[in-house]
């Protein structure tokens, strides 16, 4: 008997540096050139903006030193989808594939391709005018729908990426390496010229403006720094593709945190430093704006520039880790089975990759940047709370399995993590109601279709 062809298989073709280039890559993205200004609306000052990225970059680390120890233990490709399925079953993974297909991933890739266009408008403003308008009520008070030339822009770019992952988890991860270097000494150029140069005032660090405050003011402002953080679980998704895993994931994981947090600091300490807190309050580009008081227009443009190969790199992250989670979920007969197919010469999940562009691309038309990525938020979180969760039951549940690397701080860490982000969640459904009860919509409209397989493929 003539045995079946081997199917093609994914390839361990990234390497530490590409891995932890993936963590940094795609944290690092439109969140800092953008978020403060609406965070220190929410809370008010410097001061304040510093604490809320600390709390931020703090809860990240707690998820990061959790999901260490899940993916050196269950290194495949899918990440999060991997460590539900054997804690919670099939049903729990489902919904995270589910959810990450159609709001998580999909709208973080929108979100973040919307500020590409932002920034790029800084030189051709005519890409935030209205191209045409679809008469229905998606728009602003459930108006008529209107489309820019940017968003247009911006779906290309999407589109344009996912071609380039086609080609390769390597092509991808060394395109991820060098704009990841570069853009990491862009940011810290702009700290430098700005310390040096910026004929700004330690006063501005003491200033206040008018704010929310409270508690829900601190929840708002946490949202937008958790985007500005959010990424740092991408590398798990593509767990399955890591050189020597076990030691490459959990230094992947924490290293690229730890450096975020360090960046994002020195990056307000300079905001803040040009500008006072009306300023960064008032400021559309905070980034920009913060450049244009000491280099000039130039100084913006260098800016907008910088953002630009940022968002570049967080989208070519993006997209290279979150299409391994429906190939995933296809593999395991849990979703479309085109989706599990791997291309048999650059060895790529390539109906995934462009399933999920061609989602994200759609997704750009359906908001601006702020309510994407609180869409975007409020599905994720819901996620990381129920993901870092399942270290707690696999230690039970299955004692047996290696752990090349154990959670620091457990079980403190990561029950700080699950009860911050069960908060975040609850505190999300009140401040945006409409964009968290869409996301949460999404999420429920994936039961209905579990079902709808489970009797199809006879899967338990």
């Amino acid at each position: 008997m003539t045995p079946k062809p081997k199917h093609p298989e994914l390839l361990r073709n990234l390497t530490a540096i590409e891995a932890a280039s993936i963590v940094v890559g795609t944290i690092i993205g439109s969140g800092i050139f953008l978020v403060p200004s609406a965070m220190v609306r929410e809370v008010g000052s410097f001061g304040m903006v510093l604490v809320v990225f600390v709390a931020g970059g703090l809860l990240s680390l707690a998820g990061a030193l959790t999901y260490a120890e899940l993916g050196a233990a269950m290194p495949e490709a899918g990440g999060e989808y991997i460590y539900l399925r054997e804690a919670y079953g099939p049903m729990w993974s489902f919904l995270y594939g589910w959810t990450h297909f159609w709001v998580a991933k999909s709208g973080s890739i929108a979100a973040l391709a919307t500020a590409f266009f932002y920034y790029l408008a800084n030189f051709w403003p005519r890409l935030e005018r209205v191209w045409f308008t679809l008469p229905i009520p998606l728009g602003d008070g459930g108006g008529p729908l209107p489309i820019s030339y940017g968003q247009i822009l911006a779906m290309g770019l999407i589109l344009g990426l996912g071609g380039v992952n086609f080609f390769g988890v390597k092509a991808g991860g060394r395109v991820q390496s060098a704009i990841t270097i570069l853009k990491i000494g862009l940011i810290l150029g702009i700290v430098l010229l700005t310390a040096a140069f910026g004929g700004g005032s330690a006063e501005n660090w003491s200033s206040q403006t008018a704010h929310v405050g409270g508690v829900s003011g601190f929840f708002a402002a946490l949202v937008a720094a958790l985007w500005a953080y959010d990424g740092w679980n991408n590398v798990t998704m593509a767990s399955g593709e890591v050189r020597d895993p076990h030691r490459n994931i959990p230094r992947a994981l924490i290293g690229g945190v730890l450096t975020v947090i360090a960046v994002y600091l020195a990056v307000n300490v300079a905001y803040f430093y040009s500008l006072d807190a009306d300023s960064v309050a008032a400021s559309e580009r905070v980034a920009s704006d913060a450049a244009r008081r000491f280099l000039g227009e130039r100084g913006a443009d260098a800016v907008s520039l910088a953002a630009m190969i940022s968002i570049f790199a967080a989208l070519n992250g993006s997209i290279l880790s979150g299409a391994r989670v429906p190939y995933a979920m296809a593999r395991d007969g849990f979703f479309l089975e085109s989706m599990a197919a791997v291309h048999p010469q650059f060895r790529t999940p390539h109906v995934a990759i462009a399933a999920l562009s061609t989602w994200a691309a759609l997704l750009v038309l359906s908001g601006r940047y702020d309510q994407l990525y609180t869409y975007v938020i409020f599905a994720s979180w819901i996620l990381y709370g129920l993901s870092a969760a399942s270290v707690f039951v696999l230690r039970r549940k299955r004692p047996d399995l290696e752990r090349p690397y154990r959670a620091l701080g457990y079980p403190a860490v990561p029950a700080a993590f699950v009860v911050v982000a069960a908060a975040l969640v609850g505190m999300t459904l009140v401040t945006s109601p409409r964009e968290s009860l869409l996301g949460l919509a999404l999420i429920l409209l994936g039961a209905p279709f579990y079902f709808w397989r489970k009797r199809r493929n006879s899967f338990s």
